[in-house]
Formats: structure tokens, sequence, C-alpha cells
């Protein structure tokens, strides 16, 4: 059954999960590393993925002998190692000849926007909210990370190279503290 409330507020837990617009200097980050970033790509991937674990992510995790917790684990590590380059500047997601083709799905599509927070997040909400309802507010944010991802270029011309420099270490540290946050949680601390 639609309803508005149940859309906006999915709609709004998934936004501060997936943090688009915290992420914004990850993506730039990444734009500059593989030379490309497609919007397009990583947020139907994205969606995609979201959907998935939507209607199977308990059934997949289950058939894999993974529990939800081991799963944010993983992704709170990779988060991790995300928000340490950017704050010490060393580079542990190596860039290669297909980096510009891959770079829109890892570490962009998976775990950045569509990663353990989101999926887990999407579970809890199936508790209390409509299926249509989470889907509706799935594709809304699909579409904001799109218009972010996609106008990056004129966020770098409005932030400079010093901004950037300063807003990537800022959010290198949000990072490491929420990945920090995600394990704690994950192992019950």
């Amino acid at each position: 059954m639609l309803s508005i409330t149940q859309i906006l507020t999915v709609t709004f837990t998934l936004f501060a999960i997936i943090d688009v617009l915290g992420s914004t200097p990850i993506f730039i980050s990444l734009k500059q590393k593989t030379g490309s970033l497609s919007g397009a790509k990583a947020s139907i991937t994205s969606g995609i993925i979201m959907i998935l674990f939507l209607l199977l992510g308990e059934k997949l995790l289950n058939v894999l002998g993974v529990d939800v917790s081991s799963f944010a684990i993983a992704g709170s590590i990779i988060l991790f190692l995300m928000g340490l380059e950017m704050v010490l500047g060393v580079e542990f997601f190596k860039s290669n000849n297909d980096a510009g083709k891959a770079g829109s799905y890892v570490p962009v599509a998976f775990p950045l926007i569509a990663g353990s927070g989101a999926l887990t997040t999407i579970i809890s909400l199936k508790a209390d909210f409509a299926f249509i309802n989470i889907l509706i507010g799935i594709i809304i944010n699909m579409i904001v990370v799109y218009f972010v991802i996609r106008n990056l270029h004129r966020i770098e011309k409005m932030l400079g190279k010093s901004g950037l420099m300063v807003i990537r270490q800022f959010f290198g540290i949000i990072l490491l503290a929420i990945a920090i946050r995600m394990f704690k949680s994950s192992i019950g601390l």
C-alpha cells in the first residue's frame, strides 16, 4: 500500500545512510584517479544491488552462510580503508588499465552507495514498511545520486583544489568514524 509518510521516512533514512553529499570528495577523488565516473552506471548499478537485496538479501546471505553482522563488518573495513586513503594520501585501491570501466562500480556503486550500511538498513526497513514504499525510496535516492555524480565537475570548480583537499581530509575522518561505528555496532560494542 502506497504511503507518502513511509516513502519519505524510507527516503530520508536511506539518504542519511548513503550520504551521497558527504561522499562527494570520494567521488571526485575516484574520478581524478580513474579519469571518469559515470553517474548513470553508478546509480543504476547501486539501485539494482539495493533492489535485489530488498528481494533476496537475507536469503542470499543465509545461503552463503554469512550473517548480517559479518556483512556489515566487511563493508566497514572497506570504508575504513577508503577513509585512510583520503586522510593519509595512501593508495589502497590501485588504479589499473580497466579502472575507468570499473570505477563506477567498485568502490562507488558498492560499497559506497549500496554498501553494507544501506543493505542492512533495507533489511531492517522490511520489518516496518511496505515493499513498494521501500522500492520508491531506493529509486528516489538513486536519482539524487545520479545528479550529484553527474555534477561533480561543477562541485570541483566551485571548491577549487585547496577546498577539495580540506573537504577530502575532513570527510576522510568522517568516513573513518562511520566505519568504526559500523564495526562497533556489528560486533555489539
